[in-house]
């Protein structure tokens, strides 16, 4: 096996890579310095320039890593010695942190976190939206031409912050297991503690388990297709403490299922509702298509401000209350509502930003293509008494322009998409509609940077970028952008 220092090859000529030209092979083991972080949280280390990412490694450590696999342009290594420590760097609480890959980000210090989300922002606004970006050290009115990208609001405790987990069900040497697929597989690691969850879920989690050993309950196996119980789904509302349960199985007949309700309720009272969802279907997606509650309520309530909502077996809702709520307020501040505004909510879900928001607006309509998340929409307006708000089943980019014809005209346009960002076709409604202003919250900056760009050549104005730091630990972080159109002053 060949060993490098300092990023140099002894003998690459003697032993060429497979890859010509490559100053490293698989297998080899080499110190680098880790001059910077990618997107998925991996160091980024180079060899004669060539590109190698470690997971684990952070910005300013020199490590000993061993290639693991090696592509034209960059490579993939394994970290396996920290020569130099970063300063950022802290122990991490897992005992099983080594395979667990959802939590990427956990070995940096939070405030460290915090910084590199918000420059993970700045530079795919740069890089991607082609945007100028606010330096903070000029004044004046060159200043004034950039957008002004804030410091990531972070969390007091970011530890126990998800209100919900879904943990698919495996079995090793005969008995169930439950936590999460390792890292590039689907094999199911069992994990009895996950420090990112509420504390209740992990006593759920580990009482099904008991229950499930106890009374002989088979896991789903994937490849067969045979096994009774695919997932282990977990609500907890943090305002009023209720708490559901989904059993997701294989199939409609439970064995023992008084057995499941009597043990469940008896060791957590705080359950109000026991449901299950049949999903017989050969595939990953986790819910099937019918919903059966074996006990209890069909919802449970929770909070975001003072709104109400009502939450399903399927209702999709924010996994962390107490940011939500900051996110959500700060999408109030940059719509500017008085109380005489017309709001347009696409991707409005089950409609938490659109009651947010009607609570300080004239009207708001809310459109979103799932028709279950209208139906919760509406029941939540209902909930709250709102008369002011509406919503429709649709393709954003199908409806408000029917809107438009029908004299609908927004003075803001709030936008909340999936991933993959907006629509084409509903950015281009965006600038046939014309609202004053723009509010983005977006989940990805690469895909909010593109559509960024699209909107400022259709003459708006992105004014400010708040990252949110909705789920601490990960790479993930939540932006809300107040954007003008170029004629409004503000």
């Amino acid at each position: 096996m060949r060993k490098h220092r300092s990023g140099r090859s002894s003998d690459r000529h003697s032993n060429p890579a497979p890859l010509i030209g490559l100053p490293v092979t698989k297998n080899d083991e080499v110190v680098i310095d880790i001059v910077g972080m990618n997107h998925d949280g991996d160091g980024v280390g180079r060899v004669e320039g060539y590109t190698l990412f470690v997971r684990g490694a952070l910005p300013g450590e020199s490590v000993l890593v061993k290639v693991l696999k090696t592509k034209k342009q960059y490579g993939y290594a394994k970290l396996l010695n920290i020569i130099v420590q970063s300063p950022d760097r802290i122990e991490v609480p897992y005992s099983i942190k080594d395979q667990y890959g959802g939590c990427q980000l956990q070995h940096m210090d939070y405030n460290a976190q915090l910084i590199w989300k918000r420059q993970l922002v700045i530079n795919n606004l740069v890089r991607i939206g082609k945007l100028d970006v606010l330096d903070e050290q000029v004044s004046g009115e060159a200043a004034e031409q950039g957008i002004k990208v804030h410091d990531t609001i972070g969390m007091d405790n970011p530890w126990r912050y998800r209100n919900k987990a879904q943990v698919p069900i495996g079995e090793s040497d005969g008995e169930l297991v439950a936590g999460f697929y390792a890292r590039g597989s689907h094999r199911i690691i069992d994990m009895d503690v996950c420090l990112i969850q509420h504390e209740t879920i992990d006593q759920i989690l580990n009482l099904v388990k008991t229950i499930g050993r106890k009374l002989g309950i088979t896991a789903y196996n994937e490849e067969t297709g045979q096994g009774l119980l695919r997932h282990v789904v977990v609500k907890v509302a943090f305002r009023t403490g209720e708490i559901m349960v989904v059993l997701v199985t294989n199939g409609a007949k439970i064995p023992n299922v008084d057995t499941w309700i009597a043990e469940i309720t008896k060791s957590m009272p705080a359950v109000t509702s026991i449901c299950q969802n049949i999903n017989t279907k050969q595939t990953n997606v986790i819910f099937g298509d019918k919903t059966n509650v074996l006990w209890g309520n069909e919802v449970i309530y929770d909070y975001i401000g003072d709104v109400k909502f009502a939450i399903s077996a399927r209702s999709f809702y924010q996994v962390n209350p107490v940011q939500t709520e900051v996110l959500y307020r700060k999408t109030l501040d940059y719509a500017g509502l008085t109380g005489a505004e017309t709001v347009i909510d696409a991707y409005c879900g089950i409609g938490t930003i659109s009651l947010f928001l009607a609570q300080h607006a004239k009207k708001v309509y809310g459109v979103e293509i799932v028709p279950e998340a209208i139906e919760d929409a509406r029941a939540n307006a209902k909930l709250n008494g709102m008369t002011n708000v509406e919503f429709e089943v649709g393709a954003s980019e199908d409806v408000i322009p029917r809107w438009k014809e029908q004299g609908i005209t927004p003075d803001v346009i709030v936008v909340d998409p999936p991933r993959k960002g907006c629509d084409p076709r509903l950015l281009e409604t965006i600038l046939t509609m014309q609202p004053e202003r723009v509010v983005y919250v977006s989940c990805n900056p690469s895909t909010l940077a593109r559509d960024l760009r699209v909107l400022e050549d259709g003459g708006y104005r992105t004014v400010e970028v708040q990252p949110v730091d909705m789920f601490p630990h990960t790479v993930h972080v939540e932006c809300v952008v107040r954007i003008y159109r170029e004629d409004v002053t503000n």
